[in-house]
């Protein structure tokens, strides 16, 4: 791994999460847009149902399996990470697995992992998609 990325690894895991959540939030509304949804109210309440927290909480559990060793540590590390203020709409469990998620966003778009981002991504969007409501 080279020194940038494993510098990145260990990056506050808040601050990737900060990051993370912008870019997947680009992600989703991106996605919506281009299936042709145009109306301003309908485009905030489909993409909630995709950035909130219970949502990016299954997304990053469903994929724990297929993470890299490095990938899994960060999710670990930032899960575990104390937190300082109180979730508005989530519990607390849920609120860290969806920091996490965020995290390793912020940290596969930090690295230049584009194509791992995506996937990642890609994976979430299915996943809390057309059939999860």
């Amino acid at each position: 791994m080279e020194k940038e990325q494993h510098d990145l690894l260990y990056m506050n895991t808040t601050a990737l999460a900060f990051l993370g959540d912008a870019v997947y939030e680009t992600f989703i509304r991106d996605k919506l847009v281009v299936e042709g949804q145009v109306h301003g109210d309908l485009l905030h309440r489909a993409a909630v149902r995709y950035v909130c927290a219970e949502s990016q909480a299954a997304a990053v559990k469903s994929l724990l399996e297929d993470l890299t060793e490095e990938e899994l540590a960060l999710v670990k590390r930032a899960r575990n990470k104390k937190i300082t203020s109180k979730p508005k709409h989530a519990d607390p469990v849920t609120y860290k697995w969806a920091t996490a998620f965020e995290a390793l966003l912020g940290y596969l778009h930090l690295a230049g992992r584009q194509e791992r981002l995506k996937e990642i991504m890609e994976h979430s969007y299915e996943k809390n998609g057309r059939g999860a409501k």
